[in-house]
């Protein structure tokens, strides 16, 4: 019988002013062989809070973007496995039970994507645009690295790069309350159209008419949002606002443009 070699995973976090949250993010992560967590200059104690549970914490400010920040967590890590989480997320028993296996039997392939239970004012959305929103956060760092657009950053495989599918969850406590969800629609639609204004995209009064009711129509209707009661309907009408949003400052912007807007 031939042994084989167990990998060693870097766990990797980003993280601003979470000390509420930061402790059982960095808890759930207690499998991998270290824990790295890169703060943006919090001044809650969140540092020092991830720190007490053996994190080790790196400060980089200013924040350089979404996509960067978790690409320099990764750069960071001691091994070329790592698993990243946001602060708000955390692994589930069964999603560690599976890793671990997975690790130990050596892994098969190079990279790992699970879905994630996007808990929404108390409850766990079974339905919507949110549902089963898979994310790759479990890969070899020699074969895949973060991109994407901010503040909407996804993992990047090389070409020929193996993936498979999970069926254990990640836990996203996404917001702390509605108006939480209100300041970071605020935030990542700021973020999203300065991001497309730099790629030369613009946006028109057609933008705003039709895609906040297409996204409102595919949430609670064609992706069954509806299933999920008022939530639904509130998750539904949100994405239509920020689709409003974002296209409403991206008119705002001259194409070529990452500056701020309205």
């Amino acid at each position: 019988m031939v042994d084989v070699a167990r990998a060693a995973i870097s766990g990797c976090v980003i993280c601003y002013q979470e000390a509420d949250r930061i402790a059982d993010c960095v808890r759930s992560l207690s499998f991998c062989d270290e824990v790295v967590v890169v703060d943006s200059g919090s001044t809650d104690g969140t540092r020092e809070l991830a720190a007490q549970l053996g994190a080790r914490v790196v400060v980089n400010v200013p924040f350089p973007g979404h996509k960067e920040q978790k690409q320099f967590a990764v750069d960071q890590a001691s091994h070329d496995w790592v698993f990243c989480l946001d602060a708000d997320e955390r692994c589930t028993p069964q999603l560690v039970e599976r890793v671990v296996a997975l690790r130990d039997a050596g892994f098969a392939v190079d990279g790992y994507e699970m879905p994630r239970q996007n808990h929404y004012l108390g409850r766990v959305l079974r339905h919507g645009l949110h549902v089963p929103d898979r994310k790759l956060r479990l890969f070899d760092r020699r074969k895949g690295r973060w991109g994407g657009r901010n503040p909407h950053d996804h993992v990047r495989m090389q070409d020929g790069a193996r993936v498979e599918r999970l069926g254990q969850p990640i836990e996203h406590l996404s917001y702390r309350d509605f108006a939480h969800h209100l300041r970071t629609i605020d935030s990542y639609t700021r973020i999203a159209a300065a991001a497309l204004a730099a790629e030369g995209r613009r946006a028109n009064v057609l933008d705003l008419l039709f895609r906040p009711p297409a996204s409102f129509v595919k949430s609670l209707v064609l992706k069954l949002g509806v299933l999920d009661g008022w939530r639904g309907v509130v998750v539904a009408a949100m994405a239509a606002y920020t689709d409003w949003q974002k296209y409403r400052r991206l008119m705002a912007l001259p194409r070529g443009r990452a500056g701020g807007a309205a």
